[in-house]
């Protein structure tokens, strides 16, 4: 009998297929955590250019030319074509500005109809005009949707008209890489903005640095400050923008898209659950807690994309830091809130009453910590392979890139890419 037969042999194959999915999930350069901290093909080398991307702005001209504004909005690629969402963009800011200009001789009584798609609707009338309070209602859908197309447009312009020509001063060459620099470059902008005016709104809430009794004394917390609105709305447009272009596939899907999908529709369950029956301190809370550790980790990987091997570790350092406090322990710190505190609600305000703005009849404590608890696990999961990360990162900062080109990249990514 050979060796090949052995039953300890076959034992061992047997194992093998557990061992080698999590090596593949390690060495897949299209999984949004683990591929941007790959080594990447150092300055100077002479990386082929592709354009098979569809954030390209070549392809971008060229679907402007073959289909044009009404196809794109037919088919929805308004939503990653930067030239058809800016023109979106500004019907309504026209019109805003257009109705400004010409209704006080017209119609002077008037508010502005295109108002609810730029500014957030609902002030409580008898609040006090220096310190207002918004309500919520129906025409935050129209907020939330002109704010869809508004990170459309952002996102690509980001992209291909800040990102692409960075990328490419430090060598970056590759349609895929490109994309990818692109992505985390404009994760950066995003999470760096919202992480700071989440602090910045937290400093003028009673739930300042977690004070956690908050998230549930003087509930419904539906007055809200007009920074928090605002806040809320713009947060749920981004993930509502960001899952668009997942479920459409208008853009080449990723191997991880089904941890992606999961996370993006925890995330806008968060945020819609929480805007509906009122817990918009404890949702803010979890927005801050997720949008800080992201700007580091979308700041290491555009260290890694541009080569800087040495300064990426250090910012891996302070990015571990950062993803354990604020993705485990401060969630940690709010699941133990849902389920100590939240009978700090007055008993009056433990009952389903919509009209009073109360929702939180004792089985929505369950409904809460499902979703928080599911996030948590997905993050235990990308915790690990952080933690892999950065100990291969440590093993191999002196390592630089011997690959051949073609093996640097996905198949498709073989055509040159014309300069912008």
């Amino acid at each position: 009998m050979s060796a090949h037969g052995s039953p300890g042999n076959e034992k061992l194959l047997k194992r093998r297929p557990r061992a080698s999915s999590l090596h593949r999930i390690e060495t897949d350069k299209g999984h949004h955590l683990t591929g941007p901290f790959m080594v990447q093909t150092p300055l100077g080398s002479t990386t082929p250019e592709s354009c098979d991307s569809p954030v390209s702005s070549g392809t971008f001209r060229m679907a402007k030319q073959k289909e044009g504004f009404v196809a794109d909005l037919l088919s929805a690629r308004w939503v990653v074509n930067p030239v058809s969402s800016f023109k979106l963009l500004m019907i309504p800011v026209l019109l805003y500005i257009n109705w400004e200009l010409l209704a006080p001789y017209i119609a002077p009584q008037l508010s502005n109809p295109v108002a609810p798609l730029l500014l957030i609707s609902y002030r409580i009338p008898d609040s006090s005009p220096d310190d207002p309070r918004y309500a919520k209602g129906y025409l935050d859908l129209a907020f939330l949707a002109f704010h869809i197309v508004f990170y459309s447009f952002v996102r690509q312009f980001v992209t291909i008209v800040i990102c692409h020509p960075i990328a490419r001063y430090f060598g970056i060459k590759k349609r895929a890489k490109l994309d990818r620099f692109g992505e985390q470059g404009y994760a950066l902008l995003y999470f760096a903005v919202m992480g700071a005016w989440g602090y910045r709104i937290m400093g003028q809430l009673p739930t300042w640095w977690y004070r956690t009794e908050y998230f549930w004394i003087d509930y419904p917390h539906w007055q809200m400050k007009p920074e928090l609105k605002r806040y809320f709305l713009m947060h749920a447009s981004y993930w509502c923008q960001q899952l668009i272009v997942l479920l459409l596939g208008l853009e080449k899907p990723r191997k991880d898209y089904n941890e992606l999908i999961i996370h993006h529709f925890v995330t806008l369950w968060l945020i819609g659950w929480g805007y509906l029956i009122n817990l918009t301190l404890i949702g803010h809370a979890i927005y801050m807690s997720m949008d800080i550790p992201d700007a580091f980790l979308a700041f290491s990987k555009l260290l890694n994309y541009m080569g800087w091997h040495r300064l990426k570790v250090g910012s891996l350092a302070v990015f571990l830091v950062a993803w354990t406090y604020f993705r485990h322990w401060l969630n940690l710190v709010i699941l133990r809130s849902i389920w100590f505190e939240f009978d700090l609600i007055d008993e009056s305000n433990r009952v389903w009453a919509p009209e009073t703005g109360a929702w939180l009849v004792w089985w929505m404590k369950y409904q809460l910590l499902f979703p928080i608890s599911l996030l948590q696990l997905l993050n235990l999961f990308w915790y690990y392979l952080i933690l892999r990360i950065v100990i291969r990162s440590l093993r191999d900062v002196e390592v630089t890139d011997v690959r051949s080109d073609d093996e640097d990249g996905d198949d498709d990514d073989t055509e040159d890419v014309k300069e912008d």
